[in-house]
């Protein structure tokens, strides 16, 4: 179990030095700060200072552990386009980001796992089959267009809910949320769901397809052969069996969902992360970049990090052929 998990973080620790490393290429090739910071209007002299105080003179060797060090402390210097410290900007957008995020791997699970148990169980209903049906929409359809649809819809149309915002918000601390006040729940509303509906056309088909494979193994034939309950079957042996993979591909999406909720947020125009990154492509300015390039790959560490220490611990064929590996040497 030790070596397990010393493998996996050095791993991690792999992954994040590529990534550090395709920030700091954006410092070195993508825009020039200094150009960016002083305009056309700065002097010769005023843009080496510059460029001496920021460190731009020193050998890329030098620049690149500087960069390093100053990334394990979450310093990446001031926006460009802001003025203020990235770290701060981060952590005001951090709460939507997540709030927004975890509703809609909530909104993926409850929705997509009942959907999934009924197409199994529902072969060959006509209700069944519109579920299927729906799915291939969920996962054709791009993200935008259906934000855009349900803006439409439910805003414009029906008036029923707001189209853009976080609505009314509370603080608690640094943190910042709308799950306290009514007008935030009815803004997280149409993002949420837009941002899930991939996921619930994900969950139902996995959840649908490792179901039926289930169904077909020998312990649900000896539990049938026993006299169990169709119910006893099917939710106390099948639906158990079949959720070990479905939490774990869930673990790892909910990494891609605060990764991919750029398009959502940018719709929506939620106050997130995803925004305030799209905002900073469009004004070049790196360190909001390189920031968040750090910190969402951060996140897909930890999360697979952690997905597989409990998909360890689940699953004990795995601890054996650990044990056995180990055993060899």
């Amino acid at each position: 179990m030790f070596a397990f998990i010393i493998r996996r973080l050095l791993q991690a620790v792999g992954v994040m030095l590529t990534v550090a490393l395709l920030a700091f290429i954006l410092f070195q090739y993508v825009g020039d700060p200094v150009m960016i910071m002083l305009g056309q209007e700065g002097t010769p002299a005023e843009r080496e200072q510059l460029r001496q105080d920021l460190g731009l003179n020193d050998p890329i060797i030098v620049q690149f552990y500087h960069f390093l060090a100053n990334a394990v402390q979450g310093d990446f210097g001031l926006s460009l386009r802001q003025g203020q410290k990235v770290s701060v900007l981060l952590r005001d957008r951090l709460p939507a980001t997540l709030e927004l995020s975890i509703a809609a791997a909530l909104i993926a699970l409850v929705v997509g796992v009942p959907l999934g148990v009924y197409t199994a169980l529902k072969r060959n209903g006509k209700l069944s089959q519109a579920f299927l049906a729906f799915s291939l929409l969920g996962v054709s359809l791009p993200t935008f267009l259906i934000g855009i649809l349900l803006i439409l819809v439910f805003s414009v149309q029906l008036g029923w809910l707001p189209s853009y915002g976080r609505g009314d918000t509370v603080k608690l601390g640094w943190w910042s949320t709308g799950l306290l006040t009514a007008s935030g729940w009815q803004h997280l509303i149409l993002p949420a769901v837009t941002l899930s509906l991939f996921q619930v056309a994900l969950v139902l088909r996995l959840v649908r397809s490792e179901m039926l494979e289930v169904l077909r193994a020998d312990y649900i034939k000896f539990a049938r052969a026993r006299g169990l309950t169709k119910r006893a079957i099917h939710f106390g042996h099948a639906l158990k069996n079949t959720l070990v993979p479905v939490i774990t591909i869930m673990g790892l999406q909910l990494g891609g969902i605060i990764a991919f909720a750029i398009v959502t947020e940018t719709v929506f125009q939620w106050p997130g992360m995803g925004l305030l990154f799209i905002q900073a492509v469009q004004f070049a300015d790196i360190p909001v970049m390189a920031a968040y390039l750090c910190l969402i790959s951060f996140i897909f560490v930890v999360i697979n990090l952690i997905v597989d220490l409990l998909y360890f611990a689940v699953d004990p064929r795995l601890r054996v052929g650990l044990g056995k590996s180990g055993g060899g040497h």
